[in-house]
């Protein structure tokens, strides 16, 4: 069972995005090349991965993600300064 990583990208306009993956670089890859990426990165082209957490399931990462994308932005920058 492969694991799974929850990653947030910070985009060209400044924002971030929080996506979940097995493989963060092949991901980050398809974000920034736009056509099997999500929508939001396409139109926000993402600059960078700035956080990533492993976890031993897609149910425990799908878990972590709908509670940091619930998060405000200075609560999302403070963990990313966690890190």
């Amino acid at each position: 069972m492969p694991a799974y990583y929850l990653y947030i990208l910070q985009c060209a306009d400044n924002s971030l995005y929080t996506g979940i993956t097995t493989d963060v670089a092949r991901r980050f890859g398809e974000h920034a090349q736009g056509a099997k990426g999500a929508k939001y990165t396409s139109a926000h082209a993402p600059q960078k991965i700035v956080y990533q957490q492993k976890f031993p399931n897609r149910s425990s990462a799908s878990i972590e993600e709908a509670r940091i994308k619930k998060l405000r932005r200075e609560e999302k920058l403070k963990l990313i300064a966690s890190q």
